[in-house]
């Protein structure tokens, strides 16, 4: 006689056990779709940028991005994300991998998971030699500008307290900022910074990188809560890339000697995703 007052409640079982399969099953429904979205700055040159000819994402990030791709058997589509929005857009499914200039930290391993470190770099910051400022505490009362969403902002508000941070929705924005003076000081990761700096061209005898840094930046792909698949997956690829040899080379193409960066050594390797802290 209770086994209909039962039924509900199988039933419910039933669809929380299939909710549960399908989510864990986001690999299978990459390959069911045929492509993998990953999600990129493409205003963050080298990592991902536009080439201005073929107005297609290219970069460091974009490669191994296509690599993941093709170690799974589909076709990668490149979505473009404010650095804001980017662990929002991947924890609500509307891309599938972050290919987008993201620091592996502690506090966001409660959000996302990471894979392996892809790249690691500093944070610096770029004044106008005008300002007089030649080390980081000149900054203490000072507006400097960063992105916002980032972790440049925690970053200088750690190493100068009473700093006042003027954050813009792309780094774009805020270099643009610098120029214009409104601010004194602009905040980004160092390679991209080196970028930035070379774009000014002659302008650039009247600005400085100070010497410090503010942090280690380790960056990495990331991958959905809980999502082992598509986590292992994108490892066994960058892992490969590695062991192949293919993983300098994208660096060297990328960050090397002949490129803006010009970076002659890189002093890491795709086979840890520990992070200090």
């Amino acid at each position: 006689m209770r086994i209909p007052f039962l039924l509900p409640t199988l039933t419910l079982s039933l669809i929380a056990l299939s909710s549960m399969a399908a989510h864990a099953d986001q690999l299978a429904d990459i390959k069911k779709k045929g492509e993998i979205i990953i999600g990129v700055l493409g205003t963050d040159e080298p990592n991902s940028f536009v080439d201005p000819k073929t107005r297609e994402f290219i970069g460091y990030e974009v490669d191994l991005g296509k690599a993941i791709a093709k170690k799974i058997g589909v076709k990668p589509v490149f979505k473009q994300l404010a650095v804001a929005a980017r662990i929002p857009e991947l924890q609500q499914g509307h891309v599938d991998v972050l290919a987008a200039s993201l620091t592996h930290n502690k506090e966001r391993e409660a959000q996302i998971d990471f894979s392996l470190t892809t790249f690691v770099t500093g944070q610096k910051v770029l004044v106008k030699k005008a300002s007089g400022i030649k080390e980081l505490a000149q900054l203490g009362g000072k507006k400097v500008l960063t992105v916002k969403g980032g972790t440049q902002e925690p970053n200088i508000r750690k190493a100068v307290p009473n700093v006042d941070v003027v954050t813009f929705e792309t780094t774009q924005q805020a270099f643009l900022a610098l120029q214009q003076g409104k601010g004194v000081a602009y905040v980004n990761d160092e390679s991209s910074l080196i970028d930035d700096f070379g774009k000014l061209g002659p302008a650039s005898k009247d600005y400085v990188i100070l010497p410090q840094n503010l942090s280690v930046e380790p960056l990495a792909l990331g991958i959905k809560k809980g999502e082992a698949g598509v986590k292992s997956a994108v490892d066994e690829t960058l892992t490969e890339l590695e062991k192949s040899g293919e993983a300098e080379k994208l660096f060297f193409k990328w960050y090397g000697p002949t490129t803006k960066i010009k970076f002659t050594t890189r002093a890491f390797k795709i086979n840890s995703d520990k992070i200090d802290g």
